[in-house]
């Protein structure tokens, strides 16, 4: 079926779509594109989803080395193509980067051990140019702890919430009307160890986050084998315990980073340490029920190696997770309405270290970004068995951490 339009236009609380049609358009095509962008944008919590085949990506990097700071690519998911990567905006180890729900801003912590003789990190606020893809500082703050790792935004847009890896801590800051970031207002320190003689001395809180409903925030604490659960103010910007406040991982498994099915109803949590992904069931919207935890290693490996970055395909069909050593995707197939996972295949990643896996806005291409070849590799995503295949494209960028995506306005 195919319908001439001259302009779509959506409006809705997460940020307004707009962009131009001429002629005929393919309206099979707009609709599966729709529903997959759908099935995207609810399970992350978001509103409403974009819709179009251009968008910026935004890198986040360490730069330690040969990156100056955040830098920006466009990317064609039609074509499956990135323009090689400028810089977006300078900054020191910008390593994860967050996306107002609203307004054209990002958010991105300086992972840093000490800031202005204080031990802490930082957490900057950027206003980014939507035709440019640059960025401009509009303030930065204080993390509230050493080394912060991770960053995300709730969805009214009016509070930045981070994690400190170092500090062990978390931490919540105030949106002001520029966009701009005020002091912390609330700051959430743990205590205790697990069984790592190394890794597990004290906490380490590794990312931060909400479930689907937005009530709930999820923090995985590498250092204690659990992942925290908060309630969360909207209107204050305060956490406070869960009941339960944590669920628990296997001792020595590290919890990492997480994503749930779109269902809500499944929480992953990738395990660090022992490269697993422990499956929850959630009840009311909160993790409660430990039901699998399954390696995304093959069976022969017997190497070095740690997991970094957990992704969930926008059908709920497939988990993708990343093995630094292996140097792999690993390739989990989804059943029982998400509460099983089966790895199919590991996918090597073309380079050293990934350290960020991302599915692209319309479930077409995979990026992996190698932090220790300085690389981003795209892969094409079977639609029928989730399996990603190196396309032979990729940019240099220095360092990789971390990649968001923005839509492109022209």
């Amino acid at each position: 079926m195919k319908i001439g339009l001259a302009q779509i236009t959506l409006e809705n609380a997460a940020f307004p779509v707009r962009f131009g049609l001429s002629g005929e358009v393919d309206m099979s095509r707009l609709v599966v594109t729709f529903l997959t962008g759908l099935v995207l944008s609810l399970s992350a919590g978001a509103g409403w989803p974009v819709l179009g085949d251009e968008y910026w990506v935004f890198y986040g990097t360490y730069t330690r080395g040969t990156s100056k700071g955040i830098y920006v690519s466009r990317f064609n998911a039609e074509e499956g193509t990135l323009s090689e990567p400028v810089l977006a905006a300078e900054a020191q180890n910008p390593s994860f980067l967050a996306l107002h729900p609203q307004k054209p801003l990002l958010y991105a912590v300086g992972e840093l051990w000490e800031m202005s003789g204080r031990r802490t990190g930082s957490v900057s606020a950027f206003a980014v140019d939507v035709r440019s893809g640059r960025l401009s500082l509009i303030n930065q703050q204080p993390s509230g702890g050493s080394g912060p790792c991770h960053v995300s935004v709730d969805a009214t847009g009016r509070f930045v919430l981070v994690a400190n890896y170092g500090g062990g801590s978390v931490a919540v800051l105030p949106v002001s009307p520029d966009g701009g970031l005020g002091p912390t207002v609330c700051l959430i320190k743990q205590e205790g160890k697990s069984v790592h003689p190394t890794r597990q001395t004290s906490p380490h809180a590794h990312q931060i986050g909400f479930n689907p409903t937005g009530k709930l925030v999820v923090v995985p604490d590498l250092g204690l084998d659990q992942v925290l659960l908060f309630d969360w103010d909207g209107t204050r910007g305060q956490l406070t315990p869960h009941k339960p406040p944590f669920v628990q991982v296997p001792p020595g498994s590290g919890p990492r980073h997480f994503a749930f099915h779109p269902s809500g109803k499944v929480l992953y949590v990738l395990n660090e340490l022992t490269t697993t992904v422990s499956i929850f069931a959630c009840d009311d919207g909160g993790p409660s029920r430990l039901l699998q935890s399954v390696s995304a290693l093959p069976a022969d490996f017997t190497g070095q190696n740690t997991a970094a970055e957990i992704a969930v395909h926008p059908t709920g069909r497939f988990v993708y997770t990343s093995n630094r050593g292996h140097d792999s995707v690993a390739v989990f197939a989804v059943s029982d309405g998400g509460k099983r996972l089966e790895l199919k295949i590991n996918v090597s990643t073309q380079g050293k270290t990934p350290r960020f896996i991302g599915v692209d806005p319309t479930g077409r291409y995979l990026l992996a970004a190698n932090q220790d070849t300085n690389n981003v590799v795209i892969f094409k995503i079977d639609s029928e068995t989730g399996i990603p295949t190196p396309t032979g494209k990729q940019v240099s960028v220095g360092a990789p951490v971390c990649l968001v995506f923005y839509p492109v306005t022209d």
